[in-house]
């Protein structure tokens, strides 16, 4: 039998409408889903928060069980959701295996968190044990977007279940399945409790009305940076935390002593890797200028030379992109920056949602696909003539996510990484990186630090207990 039913992995009945599951490729309609309203998230939080108080009862290694069990079934059931996530949200089939590789270690690395070490054991002034420990939250609230849709809801939600949590999950409503319900079929046969992890996929009102909810102190949000703003200013109006993964506009800087034959194959992953819908893309490309001229002819070639089309009946290296709206303001971008000045090196059309590998030349500050976050397969390249004008380029705009250096001296690269502000910094490779054990996040106008990964979910998901046990009732002068 089929993992994924949608209709069967519906959590609870929800009160918005049906929802088609659509592939962008084709159109087709892969589906139905109930969507959720607004009213729709205090029940569920409730049912989370009952469900909790047992499961942060239940012994560390039975939640560690679960959620070994269900990185598993993540590999066991590949096929199926390979072929979700390739036709829901338009990802070639490694971008697709990339995401289940990444969704089963996240269970792994979640597992065991479970059996850390729960707190510390104090000095005190007074004649009494004194220690600190660390507990569940509660109920955490996951808002989830459509681009690695897999990822960006498992990477929340595993830590948070294994560490006694309750969750409410929040989907995209355009990858509803791959980025939900998938994950509410995999831990409901891994023996996750029932009611303890709900999926509710809908619109902003949903995701509002669940940040405003006071039964969920916690909230874990990824989207855009304009939106995380609205996120995070709500969330602070009702006291509580929320950990904010935003946009970027991340920068590739090419020493005057790359090897360009390498380097062109990493800038093209960089920028095109889904479509360039991705959080991390390489946005900006700043190349030394005895580099530029065959850096842009090269990378031109490179994107001429790239698949476009449906990812789940050819073999291409770029599928659609994820709807009309998505595309229209993509293309608007290309056309304003070459409206503007700058030279189309490469791309800028498209047939139906299926957009060329675009490159762009000849770009500076008010260029609208360079000082912007496109969320799509275009890649401005920029000169520079010192290493202290591609410092000072890096670190221009509002963005603070990923950056990557390219030099023959990797000593070199890092001094250069040291003078620019930023939450990830890859050394001979393009921005675009990800793994479950590492701490992931931006900095400014790209998120609140890195919430995510290894260590960084235990503060993200738990609140810290001060506790004093004596052994007589303390006496006071009055």
């Amino acid at each position: 039998m089929p993992l994924l039913d949608p209709k069967i992995w519906q959590s609870r009945p929800l009160s918005g409408p049906e929802y088609p599951v659509t592939e962008p490729a084709t159109g087709d309609t892969l589906g139905t889903v109930t969507l959720a309203a607004a009213e729709d998230i205090r029940p569920a939080a409730q049912a989370a928060r009952t469900a909790q108080a047992e499961w942060a009862r239940v012994p560390h290694f039975v939640r560690a069980g679960v959620l070994r069990k269900a990185g598993d079934l993540f590999a066991a059931h590949a096929e199926e959701l390979r072929e979700w996530i390739v036709r829901e949200s338009g990802s070639i089939p490694g971008k697709a295996d990339f995401e289940l590789h990444v969704a089963a270690q996240e269970c792994y690395e979640a597992a065991a968190l479970a059996s850390r070490p729960a707190g510390q054991v104090l000095p005190s002034e007074a004649p009494r044990l004194s220690y600190t420990r660390r507990i569940p939250v509660g109920v955490v609230g996951v808002i989830a977007p459509f681009n690695a849709p897999l990822i960006l809801s498992i990477r929340s939600v595993a830590p948070a279940l294994a560490l006694g949590n309750g969750v409410v999950l929040k989907p995209d409503p355009r990858t509803a399945v791959c980025g939900g319900l998938a994950l509410a079929a995999v831990f409901a046969e891994a023996g996750l409790p029932d009611e303890l992890l709900q999926v509710l996929p809908g619109g902003p009102e949903v995701g509002a009305a669940l940040v405003a909810d006071p039964q969920v102190p916690v909230i874990s949000f990824t989207g855009s940076t304009a939106a995380g703003r609205a996120v995070g200013e709500a969330a602070g109006r009702h006291l509580k935390r929320a950990h904010l993964e935003l946009g970027g506009n991340s920068a590739l800087i090419v020493l005057a002593d790359a090897d360009l034959d390498a380097v062109i194959s990493t800038a093209a992953w960089g920028s095109f890797f889904h479509q360039g819908q991705i959080c991390m893309t390489t946005g900006r490309h700043l190349v030394h200028e005895s580099l530029y001229d065959e850096y842009v002819e090269r990378l031109a070639a490179k994107a001429d030379s790239l698949a476009v089309g449906d990812p789940h009946r050819a073999q291409v290296h770029l599928g659609p992109i994820i709807d009309g709206a998505q595309l229209a303001k993509i293309h608007g971008l290309v056309e304003a920056s070459t409206s503007s000045g700058a030279r189309l090196a490469a791309g800028g059309t498209h047939e139906d949602l299926f957009y060329r590998p675009t490159v762009i030349a000849g770009v500076d500050d008010n260029t609208p696909a360079y000082a912007e976050e496109v969320f799509g397969p275009v890649a401005p390249v920029r000169s520079f003539a010192t290493v202290d004008e591609a410092a000072a380029l890096a670190t221009t705009g509002p963005y603070g996510l990923s950056l990557g250096i390219v030099t023959r001296d990797s000593a070199r690269g890092l001094d250069l990484a040291e003078r620019i502000p930023t939450g990830i910094v890859h050394i001979n490779d393009q921005t675009v990186n990800d793994e479950a054990v590492a701490p992931f996040g931006g900095i400014a106008a790209s998120g609140t630090g890195a919430r995510f990964g290894g260590e960084a979910n235990l503060e993200a998901f738990t609140d810290v207990r001060w506790t004093t046990v004596r052994g007589d009732v303390a006496t006071y002068p009055f």
